[in-house]
């Protein structure tokens, strides 16, 4: 049976979901309309372990485990992306050409072990004040978010690899329903009572405008490579975002 989802599922994450088969285009296409729901299911297990931990564990422990179990769950996909892509834009020297290049290697040099080590810093660091503070709501907000990202990427930026699952996601992803899910999405979080939640979607609008921008202006659009940054340096954008913001500000 062709199952969208149980595709969203097995890209994005290392949950256990049943092989899907005939994984025609179209339906890889529409994969991506459930990468937010992908992102919901992250959020309630990250939530359900950070409400387990918080009262049993040192703040630093359990943000840990939330940090590692946040890895697991995404495979270290979007880390990939994120190693790939610091690795091309600054070994690429701004030529096109080269930077898709390295972005094929296999191996990180050390611009991107230097920034999965600071990505990964920050979003301990981040993590450690929200279990302090003993607040929740960004763990829903923001794999929610960063997802949803995913599908504007692909809605408004050209994805310049001719081949791979990516250009697949980019020629048959539904523009109409994908254009209603981000704007239901975005509608759902604004009505959510916490005035922290504005601060964080117009956190992530400026992100995704700025990345973009980059993506644009270096290689004329996007690659998986890019896209993966673009969930990791979301995520951390958001989770330092919440950290900075009152306490009061993120209760529901």
């Amino acid at each position: 049976m062709r199952n969208p989802l149980l595709i969203a599922i097995r890209f994005l994450s290392r949950l256990p979901a049943p092989s899907s088969a005939g994984h025609d285009e179209i339906t890889v296409g529409q994969s991506a309309l459930f990468y937010p729901l992908v992102g919901a299911l992250f959020a309630l297990l990250l939530i359900g372990t950070q409400l387990l931990l918080v009262p049993i564990a040192a703040p630093s422990l359990a943000a840990a485990l939330l940090l590692a179990l946040w890895v697991l769950l995404s495979g270290g996909l979007h880390l990939d992306g994120l190693a790939d892509s610091v690795d091309a834009w600054i070994g690429g020297l701004g030529n096109r050409d080269r930077m898709l290049a390295i972005m094929k290697d296999p191996y990180s040099g050390p611009a991107g072990v230097t920034a999965l080590l600071l990505v990964l810093l920050l979003k301990y660091t981040a993590l450690l004040s929200l279990c302090q503070q003993h607040s929740w709501s960004p763990l829903l907000l923001t794999p929610i978010l960063a997802r949803t990202a995913l599908i504007l990427l692909f809605l408004t930026t050209p994805y310049i690899r001719p081949s791979g699952m990516g250009s697949t996601l980019a020629a048959y992803l539904p523009r109409r329903p994908a254009w209603i899910i981000i704007t239901m999405i975005m509608s759902a979080l604004s009505i959510i009572a916490l005035p922290g939640s504005l601060i964080i979607m117009a956190s992530v609008l400026l992100g995704f405008m700025l990345l973009r921008h980059m993506m644009i202006q270096r290689l004329g659009g996007t690659t998986g490579d890019t896209a993966g940054a673009m969930v990791e340096l979301l995520e951390m954008l958001l989770l330092v975002t919440a950290a900075l913001l009152p306490a009061s500000w993120l209760v529901i």
